[in-house]
This record gives C-alpha cells, structure tokens and sequence, in this order.
C-alpha cells in the first residue's frame, strides 16, 4: 500500500506542475461551455419543448462537465504505459514487488486529479458569477453539496478503473489508438457528455441506465442540480460502488490473466 501512496504522490505534485496547460485548457473549456449553452440555449427559447431537464439544471450539468472534464473522459491517457506495453519495457514494471494493476491505478487517478484541481476551481468560480442564463447555479443545500463530492469521487474511481480496462485490452489489440478510441466515443457517448442522458429516447436511456458510464458523469452533475432526488442519489451511490467493486475486479483478474501472456522479446 505504501508504494502505491507514493507513486500517487509523485504523480500528483508532477501534474501540479503544468500550469500553462491548466490555463490553455480553462481557456478551451469555457469556449466550449459557451458554445453548446448557446446551442441548447436556442433549443429552450422556442418555448414548445417539454424538456425533461430544465435549461438552469441542464448549464449547471454542462459547467461541471467543463470544469471537472478531467475526471470523466475516457481519452485522458497516459502514453508512458502504452509504451511500456507495446515496446516489450513491461518487463522493468515485473520487476516490482508491487502489483502493477495498483500501481497504475494510483498513477492514473492522480493524473486525473491534478489536471482537475487546477482547472476545475477556477472554471467554478468563474461560472458561479456569470450573468444569466449562463450562470452556474449553486447547489440547493449542504447535504445536495455533499452527496454531489461524494458521487464526484466515486465517479472518478469508477472511471480510472475503466480506463484500466483499456490499457489492460493494448496487451491483446497492441494498438493504443484503436482501444483509445473504441473505448473513447462509446463510453463518452454513453456516460452522457455528448448528449445528456435525460434528453436521450426512452429506450436508450433504458441502456445506458444498465452501464457503469453514466455513473462517473451523468450521475454526479444531476446530483448536483437537484435533478435526481436525494433518496435516488442514495441508491445510486450504492449502483456506484458495486459498478467500482466488479470494474477493479474484473481489470485485475484481466491484468493477470494478460500477464501471464505476455511476452517480452531478447529475455
């Protein structure tokens, strides 16, 4: 346990480090905030649409996306371990005494978690300040702020652990780019950030409802609103943890299983 602390560490304090990033991406993720809050903007206006999702809620779902987009996309990737993967140099990573499956899993989420903390405060802060109707509204009361941290957080575990299912699939394909993007456009798809999942058809959000995807996205930002009610979030952060359960599960009994294959050329 102590080897994974460490590596989540060194990984969060190097993320840290990338400020010029961060602020290329608050830059990036604001024009495109503005842009689809238009969009959906001029949708609402007609004044015929009986929306399922109100246009407050559904500006408050797109912020969050904006500011928190680093813990929900499935193509932040990491191109040292596909590296690893497809050069032969995992044999460096056997070699450890820790496992890799925890290993990885530590590096990844404190990528994720440094990119997020330096974007997503000032996107917020910013947000929460805009005139209407591009205002990101507060949430109603504490206990909705709370429930809305903690299904943040759990949707972040849930999808690292996906991501782990794609790096983890490299070792068959032997192609980065094709799991990147198999894995990319159906779980971002799926998980809501292309189209909300309450302005879906009926029988997709039947789907999408069985998936662990929304549950990192979708979930959290309704929350947040008030869109879900709170006895609902309640039961949904109980789906959350059983999806994290069977996803760490499954990418660990697969990682050995790929392991236990591999094979490294010149050994």
């Amino acid at each position: 346990m102590k080897a994974y602390v460490s590596v989540f560490k060194l990984r969060l304090f190097h993320g840290m480090q990338y400020r010029a990033a961060a602020l290329a991406g608050i830059a990036t993720q604001f024009f495109w905030g503005f842009i689809i809050i238009m969009v959906y903007e001029a949708f609402y206006s007609q004044g015929s649409i009986d929306a399922p999702i109100s246009l407050d809620e559904l500006i408050s779902y797109i912020w969050l996306q904006q500011a928190f987009l680093a813990f929900i996309i499935l193509w932040f990737r990491d191109n040292e371990l596909f590296q690893l993967i497809t050069t032969g140099n995992i044999a460096y990573e056997l070699c450890r005494p820790s496992g890799i499956y925890g290993l990885w899993y530590a590096k990844l989420l404190a990528q994720r978690l440094a990119s997020a903390l330096l974007r997503s405060m000032p996107i917020i802060a910013v947000a929460l300040f805009l005139p209407q109707p591009y205002q990101l509204l507060p949430p109603s009361d504490l206990s909705t702020f709370l429930l809305f941290a903690m299904t943040l957080l759990l949707g972040l575990l849930i999808m690292v652990a996906l991501s782990m299912l794609m790096y983890i699939s490299v070792f068959v394909t032997l192609s980065p780019s094709g799991s990147l993007l198999m894995f990319a456009v159906l779980g971002e798809f799926l998980a809501g950030m292309v189209i909300p999942v309450p302005l879906m058809p009926i029988w997709l959000q039947n789907i999408v409802n069985l998936l662990p995807f929304r549950y990192s996205a979708d979930f959290p930002f309704r929350v947040y609103s008030g869109h879900i009610p709170y006895n609902d979030a309640l039961t949904g952060i109980l789906i959350q943890l059983a999806w994290l359960a069977a996803l760490i599960g499954i990418g660990w009994f697969a990682m050995a299983k790929a392991l236990r294959r591999v094979v490294v050329q010149g050994g």
